[in-house]
């Protein structure tokens, strides 16, 4: 049993995300009335297939050859490096332009596996088995793919939709309390921009993971909603997608500065929004960053302690892709479920919000 949101790019591009319980036999339907089965490449995180490779295996089962390649967990495999050992055993095993790639795992591996799919003989079908709360909510969904470089965090990439997305809640089951945590920000990320609602939501549900089940597919569902809507309107990130970036210009810069898989996304996200709150405050905007207190202390007892050099972030935040005529552009919020783009030419006040920002988390 599962519940559908259908996503529409363009009149070519459409398809769905299934989201719900034990969606093996629905994810065998479709790929009996789409593909010719006769090969699939599974692009998985390693600790996933540890976990889970009874159930991939079932999974993939009507498939005639199936060709099971390991990510090596952690920000790091976003790399070139990594794109290129991939790229090669796929070439060297041999793939047609029909031959399905299916992406297990969290944000690193969908992203990866994703500009994977991209760039193999310029595009292969692509489908997202989401396994981390983030990804179910987040990466999976609009078409961004990418690796990372060493100037900056996502700064190789293609958009590219998949074919469907599976989001399969039986595989939180086995999800670490730090990546609970990590996705969550997402989820608090659409509160801020769309559904306030999510915020008291989120407070019932966080100190028991998947308990009840049919709650967390509902949080899920609207998590990614909320995504498909803001996509739909922008899927290249002309203009009003930008709005999902809420956060992420102050979080990029502090994982970049931490050094990448030091600090999680969702963490550093969480950082951000309050940065973000602090400065839309500062312009006389009504977002307190009282909302995020009460989930403060679980992202504290998880975090080392940040850095304070402000002027090493600022000099992260001017590298982002989404600088602009060496402007920083950041989403801000006019008020809660209102947010909108900024561009920032006083970088002391960059600074005056990260400070702030940092005292909240390194007292």
């Amino acid at each position: 049993m599962s519940n559908i949101i259908d996503v529409h790019i363009s009149l070519d591009q459409q398809y769905q995300i299934a989201i719900g319980e034990q969606l093996a036999q629905s994810f065998k339907a479709y790929c009996e009335a789409r593909y010719n089965r006769n090969k699939i490449f599974v692009l998985i995180d390693e600790n996933v297939n540890r976990l889970h490779n009874n159930k991939v295996a079932k999974l993939v089962s009507d498939f005639k050859d199936v060709h099971l390649i390991e990510i090596p967990e952690g920000e790091s495999s976003k790399s070139a490096r990594e794109w290129n050992n991939i790229t090669n055993k796929i070439l060297e095993i041999g793939i047609e332009r029909s031959t399905p790639l299916l992406a297990i795992g969290g944000g690193v591996t969908g992203d990866l596996a994703g500009f994977v799919a991209a760039t193999v003989l310029r595009g292969v079908p692509l489908i997202h088995m989401p396994t981390t709360l983030l990804a179910m909510v987040d990466s999976s969904i609009g078409g961004k793919t990418g690796i990372n470089h060493t100037t900056g965090k996502n700064l190789i990439g293609s958009f590219y939709q998949p074919d469907a997305v599976f989001s399969d809640i039986t595989f939180l089951e086995t999800l670490e309390q730090k990546e609970w945590i990590t996705g969550m920000a997402e989820i608090l990320k659409y509160a801020a921009i769309r559904n306030s609602e999510l915020f008291e939501v989120m407070e019932e549900l966080i100190h028991q993971p998947l308990t009840p089940k049919q709650r967390w597919v509902e949080v899920v569902e609207e998590s990614a909603r909320i995504k498909v809507d803001i996509v739909q309107e922008d899927a290249l990130e002309a203009g009003n997608r930008a709005y999902l970036n809420f956060g992420h210009t102050f979080g990029h810069a502090l994982e970049k500065v931490s050094g990448y898989g030091e600090i999680t996304h969702g963490e550093a996200v969480f950082v951000g929004m309050i940065a973000a709150c602090h400065f839309s405050q500062e312009l006389g905007h009504p977002v307190s960053d009282a909302r995020f207190a009460p989930f403060l202390s679980l992202y504290k007892k998880q975090m080392s302690p940040l850095t304070t050099d402000t002027e090493e972030l600022l000099e992260a935040m001017k590298s982002d892709k989404k600088v602009k005529d060496n402007t920083i552009r950041l989403v801000l919020l006019n008020e809660w479920g209102s947010p909108y783009l900024y561009s920032c030419e006083d970088h002391s006040m960059l600074q005056k919000s990260w400070s702030y920002t940092l005292d909240k988390f390194n007292t």
